[in-house]
């Protein structure tokens, strides 16, 4: 720098101010703080700190399964702060951040989007000695970005990505446009809440739930948690006897609604009886248990589980909702498998059926969980024996039984469907079934095993809808005995409320059609009906009445594992929902 003749010959302390006037920046001339700027505080400290992928300030700091989005919705304003203005929180800012504090009203985790530390942050923002220095400034930005992506993602989508769960469309999530959402919707909106609450999953079961969720969060907070003691001399409580447990189930039943709060019962009473007795009933059907009034150990085990876990239930419920298709036409038909209950749908999601099914057994062949349009039925129809059926449990049973066949109205068929046998098998034929050369099939009839209608919705699992040879299951409580298909209590209602769009198909019709046939009448349905098969163990009927199911085939404790590894989420595999057995383990029964 040439140094002018005036400045050389200036006193060293002018000299001085000269240089440093020269060298401090403008904005520190102008009243900013006169620290250096941080180099996070930059375009190119932002984009530095996006391209590391973490930041050590969030709850989970990794964020590389979102790191594209986050620079693409950086790139899109330049690399500018996108909730500060003029150094304070923006109202986006401020109405983003009271939703993630509050997610775990939605059943989500507030604390997966550092829902406990943004009041800390905001106060740095706030003036005085707390303003933030250097490259806060941009991490606080960074932050709010990364955890406003999860949630938008994680409230429509869910948490885990349910690659084992062919449920939905698996597209879906690189089909929305994050990044441009929380710019165009939220960044950019004089009304935040909107845009929030419309990525929802948009059934009315799914805000029922979330009504619930929120009750026995309350509930929980209410409850004092005593565990009620087993009985003392005898394996049940029954109606008339003294059980010094009786003042806490009081209290319990009252606080879950099974006991009104005004209900007839003596103070301090250790006598089980009563208004109680009917309470405990109610509680009972309310947790698929007997409703006997009987407290044996299964009854004792609901009682004493902590309502946090009731909650947890309710939240697992809502993320299995969010996997769901976003859009049934027609309204679907929809199982719920640990319910063992279907249910059909009409307009406006009206319950128009209900009945009790068959689900596939806890152990090997579980019913699995996906979704399917049905497009045809079949009345009458022939049972094709699968596979691994036709191994394991029919060979060797015609080994021990040559008259196996004619008993069970079983034929034996050859590549092209000509009958070879319906009788005895030979030792060639037997070695052709293990082969699987000859195949079995049964003829149509009562004692078939799909029963007298078949409810098609072709899919990989070879798993459908039908009725059965064996009513008196439908007596049970608990009611997996499947080879993996669903069977329903009712199928002429089913057939009838499935047929309602195909025209003349009457109660009389559909009677007809399976008690005297033509055998394997298809029946083309008009319209598809989308089928749901679902694995919710908490339940909000239209009354508000929430019921609780076991975790038959401990898909619950798998997604509770899954979510618990935090962020970034992993491919759940077996840590969400079990994966369906192989095709070999499946049978049309």
């Amino acid at each position: 720098m040439k140094i002018p003749p005036f400045v050389r010959r200036a006193n060293p302390f002018f000299l001085l101010f000269v240089v440093l006037s020269i060298l401090v920046p403008a904005a520190g001339r102008s009243g900013a703080s006169s620290a250096p700027q941080s180099p996070a505080s930059t375009p190119q400290g932002l984009q530095a700190l996006i391209e590391a992928g973490t930041l050590a300030d969030l709850r989970w700091p990794d964020f590389t399964d979102y790191r594209d989005d986050v620079k693409s919705f950086y790139e899109s304003s330049s690399y500018a702060l996108a909730w500060l203005k003029d150094g304070r929180p923006t109202s986006q800012a401020l109405a983003v951040i009271s939703v993630l504090e509050q997610a775990d009203q939605v059943g989500l985790s507030a604390e997966d989007y550092d829902g406990p530390h943004w009041k800390d942050r905001i106060a740095r923002f706030s003036g005085g000695n707390q303003n933030p220095v250097g490259d806060e400034a941009a991490r606080f930005d960074l932050a709010l970005t990364v955890s406003a992506m999860r949630y938008l993602s994680e409230v429509q989508f869910g948490r885990v990505k349910p690659k084992s769960v062919r449920l939905g469309d698996d597209d879906a999530r690189s089909k929305f446009n994050l990044p441009q959402y929380l710019r165009d919707q939220i960044v950019n909106s004089n009304d935040v809440a909107p845009a929030l609450s419309q990525l929802e999953p948009p059934y009315i079961l799914y805000h029922r739930t979330e009504d619930a969720l929120r009750k026995y969060m309350q509930l929980a907070a209410q409850d004092d948690g005593e565990k009620l003691p087993p009985p003392a001399k005898k394996k049940t409580i029954d109606p008339g006897d003294d059980y010094p447990g009786v003042p806490r189930l009081v209290r319990l039943l009252k606080l879950v609604g099974d006991l009104p709060t005004n209900a007839d019962v003596a103070p301090d009473s250790t006598i089980y009886q009563g208004a109680i007795v009917d309470a405990m009933k109610h509680f009972q059907e309310r947790h698929g248990l007997d409703s006997d009034g009987r407290i044996g150990k299964d009854t004792l085990d609901q009682l004493n589980t902590p309502l946090s876990d009731r909650v947890q239930q309710l939240q697992l419920t809502l993320e299995r909702w969010r996997w769901a298709p976003r859009v049934y036409d027609p309204p679907p038909i929809l199982v719920n498998i640990p319910e063992f209950v279907v249910r059909g749908f009409g307009p406006g999601e009206n319950i128009e059926l209900t009945m009790k099914v068959v689900v596939g057994k806890s152990y090997r062949t579980h019913t699995p969980v996906f979704a399917q349009n049905m497009t045809y039925m079949v009345f009458r129809p022939y049972w094709n024996v699968p596979i691994a059926i036709q191994r394991g449990e029919m060979v060797p049973k015609l080994k021990k039984d040559p008259d196996y066949l004619k008993k069970n109205q079983l034929e034996i068929i050859d590549q092209h469907g000509t009958v070879v046998s319906t009788g005895a098998v030979s030792d060639q034929q037997l070695a052709q079934l293990n082969t699987g050369a000859l195949t079995v099939r049964q003829r149509p009839g009562p004692k078939n095993s799909l029963g007298l209608v078949v409810f098609m919705f072709p899919n990989e699992h070879n798993v459908y809808l039908h009725s059965t040879p064996e009513p008196e299951l439908f007596s049970r409580t608990r009611r997996d005995f499947s080879h993996g298909c669903i069977r329903v209590e009712d199928p002429a209602k089913m057939a009838e409320y499935i047929l309602q769009g195909n025209g003349g198909w009457t109660t009389d019709k559909v009677a007809a059609a399976m008690n005297s046939g033509p055998d394997s009448q298809t029946v083309i349905l008009k319209h598809k009906r989308p089928v749901v098969i679902i694995y919710a163990t908490a339940v909000v009927l239209p009354d508000g009445e929430v019921k609780f199911f076991q975790d038959i085939y401990g898909h619950d404790a798998h997604l509770k594992k899954a979510l618990a590894l935090g962020c970034p989420r992993r491919p759940p595999g077996n840590a969400t929902t079990t994966a369906a057995p192989a095709p070999h383990q499946r049978a049309q029964s």
